[in-house]
């Protein structure tokens, strides 16, 4: 039996999408919960699964701390959830120069209409990172007899640092992410250069190493709806 979720007063849900690309197409869908904390801790992941997105934030404590969950698992750290609500935090008045995460400290950088953050690749969830032969085998995988997160990813243009990928998450309960910034910026440390990523049907993830071990990922957001949850 569904249990249905008792949250006194109804909040908001802003969804976005998250990487973009040029024509402000496809992109992760993420909810963002801005006053998280009029949902109790104890029935956000709950929220997170009927939601249903691959991840859902909950800000509160202050605009710059926040929790992200999937619909099977809160994350110390993920790469499109800091993105878009670094973004959103900017398009509601209060751009942040850096996010807290249970991971550790974020930090934000706004530019060309673009958001980015820069994060610790060791706290990218643990992924096999596939490398293929061509994007043709990129776009060929699937998810079918995978049991361990897997980025498959081949090079569209060494030199010009243009990749296709794809990304399954079966331990956060995701078939298929539609764009994963927590490992582009892993993918990124490990080539140790800056690299645009194609991922999923049309996401475009722009990473490059930064500085004190870290790695900036960012790309474009936009916002999709914004609505009461529950209804």
């Amino acid at each position: 039996m569904t249990t249905r979720l008792k949250i006194d007063r109804v909040p908001t849900l802003h969804v976005l999408r998250v990487f973009v690309n040029e024509d402000r197409e496809w992109g992760n869908p993420l909810g963002v919960f801005l006053e998280g904390d009029e949902v109790p801790e104890s029935q956000r992941q709950c929220v997170a699964a009927e939601i249903g997105f691959s991840e859902t934030v909950f800000v509160g404590g202050g605009p710059e701390r926040m929790r992200i969950y999937t619909p099977e698992v809160e994350l110390p750290f993920a790469g499109h959830p800091t993105v878009g609500t670094a973004w959103l935090l900017a398009r509601e008045g209060t751009p942040v120069e850096s996010l807290r995460t249970p991971a550790g400290e974020v930090k934000v950088r706004y530019a060309n209409g673009e958001t980015f953050i820069a994060a610790r690749p060791e706290w990218a969830p643990p992924f096999e990172y596939r490398r293929l032969d061509s994007p043709a085998e990129v776009k060929d995988i699937t998810a079918s007899g995978l049991s361990a997160n897997t980025y498959a990813w081949a090079w569209i243009d060494e030199a010009a640092g243009t990749i296709r990928a794809r990304a399954f998450v079966p331990e956060a309960g995701i078939v298929e992410d539609e764009a994963t910034g927590s490992a582009a910026l892993a993918l990124c440390a490990q080539l140790a250069r800056p690299v645009t990523i194609h991922q999923g049907h049309g996401s475009v993830l722009l990473a490059q190493p930064a500085t004190d071990g870290r790695v900036e990922v960012g790309g474009g957001v936009t916002l999709e709806e914004v609505r009461e949850h529950p209804g």
